[in-house]
C-alpha cells in the first residue's frame, strides 16, 4: 500500500470515529459589523448561484445565526462557540481555501497559478509537512496569501486533551511564524471537529476560527471536471471554498484550479482574503 493510501485510509478511518463523537461545532454565517464579521473588499456584480452545502465528509457544520464574540479593544481574540463559515462585501467576493500542505509536487503549481491571475487564497498548513517547505511558507507570504494553522499532524481534535491540542496548534504557530514573518491569525480544525478546548486555545494563541460553506470533495479524486463543476455551482458571494493541496495526489485540484479561476474571474467575482477587525 502506497504513502498516499494510507493516508487516504487513516483519513476515512477518522471520519467515522469523528461521527460516533457527534456534532463537532456550528458555524456561524457573518454578517455585517465588524464584531462578528471577517470582511473583504470586493467588486460589484449580479447575484450568482446558490451556494452549495457544505459536505458530511467535514461533519457538516450546522448553520447558526448567534451573533459570535469578537476581539477585546487590546486585541486580545476572545473565544467563539462556533467557526465562521462566510465572508462577509459587497458584490461577488470569494475566498479560495487550500488545507493539508504544503506539498511541494502541488503547492507551487497552485501558487503559480493564483499568481498568474493576480490572485490572493488562504493555505491552512500543517506543521509536519510547513516544517521542511519554508520556502513555499515564505513564497505564500510574499505573494500575499494568508497562511493558517491546521495543527501539527491533522489529528481529530476532539479526540484529544487539552495540552495535547495546544501542543498542535503552538508547534504549528511557531513554523508558520518561521517561514511567514509573523504569527498566523487563522485556525481551521481537521475534518471540521470543532470543540470547546479547540476555539478557546486557538483564542488563546490569537487565532480566529474559519470553517467553509463549499467543499470541493477533491480528497476523494472524483475528477477534475466534477471539483471544477462543485465550485462553479456553489459559487455565491461570501462564499469560502475548501481545497487541499497536500494530503494525498492533488493533480486533480491543480487541474481544477486553473479552470476555474479564470471562469470565476471573468464572471466578475472577486477572489481576496478575510481580515480580522479588532473593535
Amino acid at each position: 500500500m502506497t504513502k498516499d493510501q494510507l493516508l487516504t485510509r487513516r483519513r476515512v478511518l477518522m471520519i467515522g470515529g469523528a461521527a460516533a463523537v457527534g456534532a463537532a461545532g456550528t458555524a456561524a454565517l457573518l454578517t455585517a459589523g465588524p464584531e462578528n464579521t471577517a470582511n473583504a473588499r470586493s467588486a460589484a456584480g449580479p447575484s450568482a448561484h446558490r451556494a452549495l452545502k457544505p459536505s458530511a465528509y467535514r461533519l457538516e457544520p450546522l448553520t447558526g445565526y448567534g451573533p459570535p464574540q469578537a476581539a477585546t479593544a487590546h486585541g486580545r481574540t476572545l473565544v467563539r462557540h462556533e467557526p465562521l463559515l462566510r465572508v462577509s462585501g459587497r458584490g461577488r467576493t470569494m475566498v479560495l481555501t487550500f488545507d493539508d500542505g504544503p506539498d511541494p509536487r502541488y503547492t507551487p503549481d497552485i501558487l503559480r497559478t493564483l499568481r498568474e491571475h493576480d490572485v490572493r487564497a488562504m493555505f491552512f498548513v500543517c506543521g509536519e509537512m510547513a516544517v521542511n517547505n519554508q520556502d513555499l511558507l515564505a513564497e505564500m507570504a510574499e505573494d500575499g496569501h494568508v497562511v493558517g494553522n491546521h495543527t501539527w499532524s491533522h489529528p481529530l481534535l476532539t479526540r484529544l486533551t487539552r495540552s495535547e491540542i495546544r501542543s498542535q496548534m503552538e508547534r504549528t504557530c511557531e513554523v508558520i511564524e518561521d517561514g511567514c514573518g509573523e504569527a498566523p491569525a487563522w485556525f481551521r480544525a481537521p475534518y471540521g471537529a470543532w470543540n470547546r478546548a479547540a476555539f478557546q486555545i486557538g483564542a488563546d494563541l490569537g487565532m480566529e476560527p474559519l470553517a467553509w460553506s463549499v467543499d470541493t470533495l477533491d480528497w476523494m479524486a472524483p475528477g477534475t471536471r466534477k471539483i471544477v463543476d462543485r465550485v462553479e455551482r456553489g459559487a455565491a458571494p461570501g462564499v469560502v471554498v475548501l481545497s487541499h493541496d497536500a494530503g494525498g495526489d492533488r493533480s486533480q485540484s491543480v487541474r481544477a484550479l486553473r479552470d476555474y479561476l479564470p471562469h470565476l474571474l471573468d464572471s466578475g467575482y472577486h477572489i481576496t482574503v478575510p481580515t480580522r477587525h479588532y473593535t
